[in-house]
């Protein structure tokens, strides 16, 4: 697949994952991103998983039409896309290898290479001039390893972004974007957003006609809206406004709580309601919606003194992520001791721009009149 003047693609998707990073579902498989760049000079940019070693080099040597690599740019050392780095370099050894000092520390963890590997170890804003492209190479660390660096090509002006701007998906399956690559995001570079901002402040001066990650499609039309996406996602800025809520519940008087106040919230012309069970729904899709939207309500029973263990999960997932600038509802549950309120409060007390919204709606087992009336307010401030 030709993506620009220089640029081929040499990439896999892979159906055979059922989980990504041992925890999120893909349903539509991964594509793991290689691209070739054709020019005086011939670069590989990134390998891909271990599975598909085989494919992988077959589609650099067709890319390449006969010609042989002159480097291996390595972006980001994370298995999925370095795995096959010695592979590489027992084919083409005499290409060399470019990386910064940490790429070649943890190289050097991961695989045994020859003492006589060529190397360049690149600086920030250190520039490899290929011919009629040059490539400028800017760190990008902790999105989402302290090694990342992402590449800009001049003239042609494309950004290799490492895994920024990926998404779940194989390349062969067509689905929306944002979805994919929201849940992608939040789940995987969710913690690191004055990072990712960084790197947005540092490619907002250039100008970009292409986005090649290393997940995820090849991003060549409105470019803007991408990076309006990643600019809200990074800064913590609800995408749409909007209640998400998210309950747990023993015996269903909780999630009773939770369905009723959604439709109160509807008639009373809420402009968005999300719900989901957390004890059953994906768990990396709840994250996502919390971050969607702008308002969340937390529905849980009181769990031996503490919350029920899915949505201590839920909120740890929240707070690992550095959720921020957002107001909470609460509906607690407890028979003879409602805790998940106090709780609640506790987990988020160091949190950022967090407002609790009045009232707390406490049922005490069941719903009754007078929880009821509770969640009529509750759904009146929320709305």
């Amino acid at each position: 697949m030709k993506i620009s003047d220089s640029v081929r693609y040499a990439g896999v998707n892979d159906h055979k994952v059922d989980l990504f990073e041992g925890q999120y579902d893909v349903p539509n498989g991964m594509a793991y991103n290689s691209y070739v760049i054709m020019d005086e000079k011939t670069v590989v940019m990134d390998t891909v998983d271990r599975n598909f070693k085989d494919e992988w080099l077959q589609n650099v040597e067709e890319a390449l039409g006969g010609r042989k690599p002159d480097y291996l740019v390595v972006s980001h050392m994370e298995p999925d896309h370095s795995a096959n780095i010695a592979a590489f370099v027992s084919k083409y050894p005499e290409a060399t290898v470019v990386g910064n000092a940490q790429t070649f520390n943890m190289m050097g963890q991961f695989f045994d290479l020859p003492s006589d590997l060529k190397k360049l170890i690149v600086k920030n804003n250190d520039t490899l001039e290929i011919g009629k492209n040059t490539l400028t190479f800017v760190f990008a660390p902790m999105v989402h390893w302290p090694e990342v660096m992402v590449s800009y090509m001049t003239p042609e002006n494309v950004l290799f972004s490492a895994d920024a701007f990926g998404k779940f998906g194989a390349l062969d399956v067509e689905e929306d974007w944002a979805c994919e690559a929201r849940r992608y995001y939040f789940g995987i570079v969710g913690k690191y957003g004055v990072q990712a901002q960084n790197l947005l402040k540092a490619a907002s001066g250039l100008k970009i006609d292409v986005i090649c990650p290393l997940h995820g499609p090849i991003l060549t039309e409105n470019l803007p809206y991408y990076l309006d996406l990643y600019d809200k996602w990074s800064s913590y800025t609800p995408e749409d406004p909007g209640i998400f809520i998210a309950y747990a519940s023993v015996y269903g008087h909780t999630r009773e709580a939770a369905e009723h106040l959604k439709e109160l919230l509807e008639k009373k012309g809420a402009p968005k309601v999300s719900i989901t069970d957390l004890a059953r729904d994906d768990m990396a899709e709840a994250v996502e919606d919390a971050f969607r939207y702008d308002r969340l309500v937390l529905a849980t029973p009181t769990y031996n003194g503490d919350v029920f263990p899915f949505m201590r999960t839920f909120i740890d997932a929240l707070l690992e992520r550095n959720y921020q600038k957002r107001k909470i509802g609460i509906i607690e549950n407890g028979t003879w001791a409602p805790m998940a309120a106090k709780v609640i409060k506790g987990m988020f007390e160091k949190s950022k721009d967090i407002t609790f919204v009045e009232p707390v709606v406490t049922v005490k087992s069941a719903l009754k009149d007078d929880s009821r009336a509770k969640l009529e307010e509750l759904a009146e401030a929320m709305k």
